[in-house]
């Protein structure tokens, strides 16, 4: 009976958040176990489909071999729920009030009935399934299952969220906003700013709920993270060693799936790799590592004073500059936009201004590219170590702080602009001072000591990052450890 079952692949689920900075790495992670002959399918809905659909197409198409043996990657579809949201409301980045907000939280919990529908029709091997369903864990368990937990942030953001959730430190600060906080119980001292952190007074079931994802998170079979051996090996030991949590790293998971950068993060999937992008070209007449480039991911919002000083702070630091900016902050650019700014950009001299998707992951591999303004969200922060452009961070919420102390006091490769303000996507926030955000742009892209050496450490990643992928690496190895663990357990349970 085990001989018969050895010949049937190994079988992967796949149950992303609908928010595409948790799709897109999933997509790839399920690209990289079908290259290792693992029967992959993501379970999604159908807005979010099509944002994975042509990335998902474009790795079937790579990994099929000229006999076409390979096992294509399947989208399975569910409806999102009913929870008055508006017609084709079904991703984060498409929430924009509080009210909104409650009603996607809703739609998330309603998804366990249809996933469980689906794991009772389909029994896959394992699991890999969002953090954010934290009661995935129980309903995988319910149906012999076993579950992966992935969330798509970093070992360093993951240990500190650990720390918080335990002990709960900001109950014990005081109440000034710029009051330090110690994480205790890491491997190195994390000390940040009261309002830099989530206050659980504020946040109630947000903080409750953030205990219920720790607790099921460790409940599972293990943890599959985006991060790679030797970018955070103490806290690798920390999470694995001190916490006896079960981990495997495959990141970067956009290079060890192959995928090409054009079409890493395209706009709703729908980007082609031989598109004509303008502001690839207007690099080209760029001096090396001349060009500092400037975006926020797809969730963040910038209100219009923060957007005025992160214009004034791009003409004070006489740097040329590529600035991806949402369709929303355009239609407000009399409110926002300094005297003289628009002359910058209007014959493409100094600058570039991008509304809507960018091709992030060439642009950050572009040779003019020298420093990133990123609000420190894990796929850009992991792009730009891929690429080895050091990084102006500017953290907004979630696991960003976090992300922060590990580029700028870990891994020495960033320079803060001085945010302070956690909040969620439409909370007002102190803004930034443009004199410090050239200043910032000018330690990282300067021609000091400091600037140098913080540019040798990025290209010393880099090269490590790329290291980790290929064949014989940590991450291509994990990979291998996984898939042979999880075939291994299955023989044990036919054999019982």
């Amino acid at each position: 009976m085990a001989i018969k079952d050895e010949q049937h692949p190994l079988r992967i689920l796949f149950f992303p958040l609908p928010a595409p900075g948790h799709l897109i790495p999933i997509a790839d992670m399920a690209a990289i176990f079908a290259a290792r002959g693992v029967k992959c399918t993501i379970l999604t809905t159908p807005v979010n489909a099509t944002v994975i659909r042509s990335a998902v197409d474009r790795a079937n198409d790579a990994s099929r071999g000229a006999d076409g043996t390979l096992l294509p990657i399947d989208i399975a579809v569910v409806p999102f729920p009913d929870v008055g949201l508006p017609p084709g409301v079904e991703c984060g980045s498409a929430v924009n009030s509080q009210a909104d907000r409650e009603k996607f939280y809703h739609a998330i919990r309603l998804l366990r009935e249809p996933f469980e529908r689906f794991l009772a029709e389909t029994r896959p091997d394992a699991v890999v399934s969002d953090s954010f369903f934290d009661w995935s864990v129980d309903a995988a368990a319910e149906h012999g299952v076993r579950r992966l937990g992935f969330i798509p942030t970093s070992l360093f953001a993951r240990s500190c969220v650990d720390s918080m959730v335990r002990n709960n430190p900001v109950e014990a600060a005081p109440e000034d906003p710029d009051a330090p906080v110690l994480l205790p119980g890491l491997p190195h001292r994390v000390e940040l700013r009261r309002s830099q952190m989530l206050d659980p007074k504020k946040r109630p079931e947000y903080w409750t709920f953030l205990q219920r994802v720790n607790a099921a998170d460790g409940r599972s079979y293990g943890e599959v993270f985006n991060s790679f051996r030797e970018l955070e090996p103490d806290y690798m030991k920390h999470y694995t060693t001190t916490l006896g949590r079960r981990t495997w790293f495959f990141g970067p998971v956009a290079a060890l799936a192959g995928k090409d950068v054009a079409t890493r993060g395209g706009d709703n999937g729908l980007s082609r790799p031989d598109t004509d992008y303008g502001c690839l070209r207007w690099m080209d007449a760029k001096p090396a590592r001349s060009v500092v480039y400037v975006s926020f991911g797809t969730m963040s919002h910038i209100s219009p004073p923060e957007l005025r000083e992160l214009a004034r702070g791009l003409d004070l630091s006489g740097k040329s500059f590529v600035w991806v900016i949402g369709s929303a902050a355009t239609s407000e650019s009399a409110e926002w936009m300094p005297d003289g700014f628009a002359e910058l950009t209007a014959g493409g001299e100094r600058g570039l201004i991008v509304r809507g998707w960018a091709p992030q992951m060439q642009i950050l591999n572009h040779p003019a590219v020298g420093g990133f303004v990123t609000h420190c969200g894990w796929n850009s922060t992991l792009e730009a170590v891929s690429a080895g452009v050091p990084m102006v961070t500017w953290p907004r919420g979630a696991d960003q702080f976090y992300n922060e102390k590990l580029v700028v006091d870990q891994l020495k490769v960033g320079v803060g602009v001085g945010s302070m303000d956690y909040a969620w996507k439409l909370d007002a926030r102190r803004a930034v001072s443009g004199e410090a955000i050239a200043e910032a742009v000018e330690r990282v892209m300067g021609h000091g000591e400091d600037a140098e050496a913080m540019q040798k450490r990025a290209e010393e990643l880099k090269e490590k990052a790329a290291s980790a992928v290929e064949k014989g690496g940590s991450s291509y190895d994990d990979v291998g450890r996984l898939v042979d663990e999880l075939l291994m357990v299955r023989r044990k349970t036919v054999n019982v």
